[in-house]
């Protein structure tokens, strides 16, 4: 009885031992010769495109079966239209990703209404590119150099559109800490506003990831043609100790969870996230295989030369996450959504 007894439990190990290795042979079977399309939820030429675009070069050789990665742009409603296309049309097989806006991730806890669309906490997430944060960059020759000033004299800053971080997270400075910021939206992408910002047509933008104004905006900074008033985030960015936290101006600790709430989301800056109904499996194979381009040299060496920060978040963590922002106080999540509506306008 007792050999029976061990058998049993031998085979019941060697099973369950085996269960792994069969998973992987089915991934591996079914991404064979497949393709993954990579749906970009902003326009080409900005950071979250160049993340995008690098992941897609070094992700399919870490997948079973070697798909190949196909970048695919769909820019709109600060990547809501990506997410909800990911949500309700692309196939839910694992044979679509999408890398968005952090933005869209967190709008439907702010407008409950657009969970019509889709509903993030359903969503799989594989993981972030990077743990962000962001910034008010204004032109030198822009009349206000600091957030000081701000409280004082208008600034018109340049944003794209509700959902993008250079809309809300300049109306938050406005309507929670009172800055005298004139907000024109409606700009395609970050490329579009550094170039108004340039012409001085705007003085800057409220909002821009760091990552993202390392990238595109590399001489800039070499030549101080640009400044920086605040940092938006949870925590301080190590390469800018002068640069003052926005949480110097809260004046409430009610204010605080607000902000909080609304910076919360550069914890997963440039997310990488799957439809729900994917099988268990495959979502498992793609986070493995997305910290591991993560760690990839030839990423790393990539992202380094095109000044690509790479401080990455895993897949299990940003769900975590998720789910806790969407537990939050009903009364804090209204007040953090009426606090990135646009302000009206003198």
């Amino acid at each position: 009885m007792r050999y029976r007894a061990l058998s049993f439990v031998l085979l019941a190990a060697a099973l369950g031992a085996s269960l792994p290795a069969k998973a992987q042979d089915a991934v591996e079977t079914f991404y064979r010769g497949k393709q993954i399309d990579l749906i970009i939820g902003s326009a080409p030429g900005g950071g979250y495109d160049a993340y995008a675009r690098l992941v897609a070069r070094h992700m399919g050789k870490y997948i079973p079966g070697n798909p190949t990665l196909v970048p695919k742009n769909m820019p709109g409603a600060g990547s809501a239209r990506s997410a909800a296309y990911l949500y309700k049309i692309a196939p839910k097989d694992g044979t679509a990703i999408t890398a968005s806006f952090s933005g869209a991730l967190v709008d439907p806890l702010f407008n409950p209404q657009t969970r019509d669309q889709y509903d993030p906490t359903k969503f799989q997430y594989i993981g972030s590119a990077n743990n962000e944060v962001a910034l008010c960059e204004i032109w030198h020759t822009a009349p206000v150099q600091t957030m000081e000033e701000a409280f004082k004299k208008e600034t018109i800053v340049g944003a794209s559109q509700t959902g993008g971080t250079s809309v809300d997270f300049a109306a938050s400075l406005v309507n929670v800490l009172g800055a005298k910021l004139k907000i024109v939206a409606g700009y395609e992408g970050s490329k579009d506003m550094l170039l108004a910002m340039e012409r001085s047509e705007i003085g800057g933008i409220c909002g821009q990831l760091w990552s993202s104004i390392a990238t595109a905006s590399q001489d800039w900074i070499r030549d101080k043609k640009i400044i920086f008033w605040v940092q938006m985030a949870l925590k301080p960015h190590p390469d800018l100790p002068n640069v003052p936290m926005v949480w110097n101006y809260v004046k409430s600790d009610r204010d605080r969870q607000v902000l909080e709430l609304i910076y919360g989301q550069l914890v997963f800056g440039r997310p990488y996230f799957l439809p729900p109904g994917v099988p268990k499996e495959r979502v498992e194979a793609l986070r493995t295989a997305f910290m591991k381009t993560m760690q990839d040299e030839g990423y790393r060496q990539e992202a380094a030369k095109e000044k690509l920060e790479n401080n990455p978040v895993a897949g299990p963590e940003i769900q975590a996450l998720i789910d806790k922002m969407y537990a939050v106080d009903p009364a804090i999540a209204k007040a953090a959504a009426d606090a990135q509506k646009l302000p009206k306008q003198n």
